[in-house]
């Protein structure tokens, strides 16, 4: 079983961050949007402008050697800026992006679990996320407490209580 591990993410992880915005963006076989078309995008750079800004908080999974190899983070987004998966204002909004080569060994969980910690010890009550029809996180999601709350045009929202 391949080890890892999970680390707090800092300011300096920006553009690990970047790339795992791309990596969610292609989660799908076959996905090949550009990373400067992903990134020039102002509804995927929302979640990157600023890193790390005061309300940001994340998570970075490491392999053995030390290279990140997944990451997952919340911002607060503004109602005139909202996220794929804004639900309101004070409620923290999750991206999450492993590299494939990573992907159903874990990661993806360990990171959930351990954003959804960070974020219970910072007081908020719930987290949301967004996440395309089709899209196999969506059974991670639903057996770590997500429930769809809206569905959209080809993707739902869903959120967690942190009670």
């Amino acid at each position: 079983m391949p080890t890892f591990r999970i680390r707090p993410a800092v300011q300096g992880d920006g553009a690990f961050l970047a790339d795992m915005v791309v990596e969610a963006a292609n989660w799908h076989a076959g996905a090949a949007a550009p990373r400067h078309e992903v990134l020039a995008d102002p509804r995927h750079g929302r979640y990157l402008a600023g890193w790390m800004r005061p309300g940001d908080a994340g998570v970075v999974a490491l392999d053995a050697q030390d290279d990140p190899i997944g990451a997952s983070w919340y911002r607060m987004l503004p109602r005139t800026e909202p996220g794929f998966g804004y639900v309101g204002t004070g409620v923290p909004e999750l991206i999450i992006g492993v590299r494939p080569i990573w992907r159903a060994h874990g990661v993806g969980r360990a990171l959930l679990q351990a954003l959804v910690e960070r974020a219970k010890a910072q007081g908020h009550s719930r987290l949301s996320l967004s996440v395309q029809r089709g899209n196999y996180a969506v059974t991670l999601y639903r057996s770590e407490g997500f429930v769809v709350t809206e569905a959209g045009n080809g993707r739902d929202t869903m959120v967690k209580r942190l009670h």
